[in-house]
């Protein structure tokens, strides 16, 4: 990723993750990340809506993803394009937790399948 327009490959996409270890292994989280800055988020029992994210690239095939939930919590999340794994951490008052796992970028609406995790949009 090297560019402005390549971070927004993540932008309106949906992330599906699952945790390997921490306080959520084994559970199926999808997060969209929208242009307006917000993310929208699925857990196992709710669906979420928090105003506050951001996506930056590290790299050609590393990507970081955060966000600040209405609860206070944050998770912030490094994404390995190439391998389709993670690693995060996630905070908020007096808990701190990293979480190692896998992710799947969910394919676009209208837009044809590629081998994961590699997606469409922007180029």
């Amino acid at each position: 990723m090297s560019s402005t327009s390549d971070k927004l490959t993540l932008v309106g996409r949906t992330i599906r993750w699952r945790s390997a270890d921490g306080p959520v292994a084994g559970q199926t989280f999808e997060h969209t990340f929208n242009s307006d800055g917000s993310v929208d988020g699925k857990e196992p029992s709710k669906l979420n809506h928090e105003k506050f994210d951001a996506v930056a690239p590290i790299s050609d095939d590393v990507v970081l993803v955060s966000y600040v939930a209405v609860s206070g919590y944050t998770l912030t999340v490094a994404l390995n394009l190439a391998q389709g794994k993670m690693v995060g951490f996630a905070s908020g008052h007096d808990t701190w937790a990293q979480q190692k796992g896998s992710f799947e970028l969910l394919p676009e609406p209208d837009c044809p399948a590629r081998p994961a995790p590699r997606c469409c949009g922007p180029s």
